[in-house]
């Protein structure tokens, strides 16, 4: 933002910030001045931020493996400790084969792998139409199809077992827990992105239970889950006939189920 000489809005920005309790006032109040064009909108900026909107929605955009993502009003924003299933998909996946970011939102997921591995036919689906916009806007660049529907509702029969890798970051708190979220997360983002069912693994019980159809033998699913819902989230693929897996990062606090489809496909 411009400003007159001898004036400078960051000491004043931060301070509203901190008093709001945003734990990072000063990396936070620099992007809202870069993103403000005018004192006007700057105040504005910092108003909203101090009611509880998700920093990334004021921006625009999130950061993600090393990318600005776009991030739209009522649209999951992408998760830093999510990088940890993006690397363990980078991992296993080969070029040229079909990469589905599966609940995908932002498709921050299928993005980031995208970019990593290069030659792969990216598909990307939700049940959401605002998610699915702007997932459209961002795999666009990189020639990414999006999908409208219900998991595997909403993909195109001709994928049926072509799919190398399936990422999720589908919905794994339990209902009961929503309310102790952060009210940025609660109050601003969809509650079908966060609503895992009872138990956290409702929804992942059925991206488990599907997945079989839809992966090349040798392809595997990629769920990131919670710490006490991961024996579930892997049961679930075991239920599915999947060989499974589970990795934890602690550095990335973020805790993977994989599972694997036999070359057999039995």
């Amino acid at each position: 933002m411009p400003t007159s000489p001898g004036s400078d809005p960051l000491p004043a920005t931060v301070a509203a910030l901190r008093a709001a309790g945003c734990v990072f006032a000063e990396e936070e109040a620099r992007l809202l001045l870069d993103a403000a064009g005018t004192p006007a909108e700057l105040a504005d900026l910092v108003r909203r931020r101090a009611a509880g909107l998700p920093l990334e929605v004021l921006l625009g955009w999130a950061e993600f493996c090393g990318m600005r993502v776009g991030v739209r009003p009522g649209v999951f924003v992408p998760r830093r400790r999510t990088e940890f299933l993006v690397r363990q998909a980078v991992a296993r996946a080969r070029p040229g084969s079909v990469l589905l970011d599966l609940c995908c939102g932002t498709g921050a997921l299928g993005l980031a792998v995208a970019a990593a591995v290069g030659d792969l036919e990216l598909h990307a689906a939700d049940i959401d139409p605002v998610a699915v916009r702007c997932a459209a806007g961002n795999l666009a660049p990189v020639g990414g199809q999006v999908h409208t529907g219900d998991l595997y509702d909403a993909l195109p029969g001709a994928l049926r077992g072509r799919i190398g890798i399936i990422v999720a970051n589908a919905p794994y708190v339990p209902t009961g827990a929503i309310e102790l979220m952060p009210p940025e997360a609660r109050h601003h983002e969809p509650r079908i992105a966060l609503d895992g069912g009872p138990d956290g693994v409702e929804i992942h019980r059925r991206v488990a239970a599907g997945a079989p159809r839809w992966l090349v033998p040798g392809g595997c699913l990629l769920i990131e889950t919670g710490q006490d819902q991961a024996v579930h989230t892997a049961a679930a693929m075991a239920a599915a006939g999947l060989v499974v897996g589970t990795v934890r990062s602690e550095e990335w606090s973020c805790t993977v189920a994989v599972g694997t489809l036999s070359v057999s496909g039995a």
